[in-house]
């Protein structure tokens, strides 16, 4: 038997999570980005097209997940839905939930009300930008598991490590990543904002290879007749796999 390596690779899709005639949400896997960006402009990658081939339709963003995070991202299919949810979002009328692992361990629960800059999108901006003061922010978290790995982080003979829920109120960039590394709690995986360490640690320990955020949940009133609905999404396989490989060093 042999096999033609001409034959072309099936379409790729995204997995739908929800949809009805006025919205869709999917399960942005990590390193996907969410619509094409002058930022990052060789990827040819990115959910809004792979979204759009699938269902043959044009879609629209209404949030966005950074790229390393992956999970629950929401589209819009039209636009004036696409506004609708947008104001949302900015009245604080959608109620988010994402699940980290991060280093240390973080306080049972607590609130981070820290203020942050906002980031240049390019490096001429940048003197513009940081002349601005720094907008609220705020975070929620709650501790769900910790655990302590038998490896040294190079200080000290083991390496200790948290599962949080984060709920943050506000959407400013890479919020959840900032406030973390703030609370001096960086979430593993986090190449900007994160402890190369730790990272390393879990990439040669747990085989991680990833930023281990993910957005697990949205509230939202619906934008047609009002009623809340909530929707859902698993983890990725591979930051499933890392909290299986995680279980057998947590905390009773």
């Amino acid at each position: 038997m042999t096999i033609d390596n001409n034959l072309e690779n099936p379409e790729e899709t995204l997995d739908i999570l929800y949809q009805d005639p006025f919205l869709i949400a999917i399960h942005k896997p990590a390193n996907l980005l969410v619509h094409k960006s002058p930022i990052d402009k060789h990827e040819t990658r990115y959910a809004m097209k792979i979204l759009r081939d699938q269902l043959g339709m044009w879609v629209y963003p209404v949030h966005r997940l950074d790229k390393p995070t992956s999970g629950l991202l929401l589209f819009a299919l039209h636009p004036e839905i696409a506004k609708q949810i947008s104001e949302s979002f900015e009245q604080r009328d959608v109620k988010k939930n994402y699940c980290a692992i991060v280093r240390g361990y973080i306080d049972e629960k607590g609130t981070v009300d820290y203020p942050l800059k906002e980031i240049a999108a390019f490096k001429h901006l940048a003197e513009e930008v940081n002349s601005k003061p720094a907008k609220n922010a705020t975070t929620h978290y709650e501790r769900c598991k910790t655990y302590e790995l038998p490896f040294s982080d190079g200080r000290f003979d083991t390496s200790r490590y948290s599962l949080v829920n984060l709920y943050p109120e506000t959407g400013r960039k890479h919020q959840l990543n900032r406030h973390l590394k703030h609370l001096s709690h960086p979430i593993i995986g986090d190449v900007k904002y994160g402890k190369g360490e730790h990272n390393r640690l879990f990439r040669e320990q747990l085989n991680s290879h990833r930023l281990l955020l993910a957005a697990r949940s949205l509230t939202l009133p619906h934008p047609v007749d009002n009623n809340p609905l909530t929707i859902e999404c698993p983890l990725a396989t591979d930051f499933e796999q890392t909290l299986v490989n995680l279980e057998q060093y947590k905390n009773d």
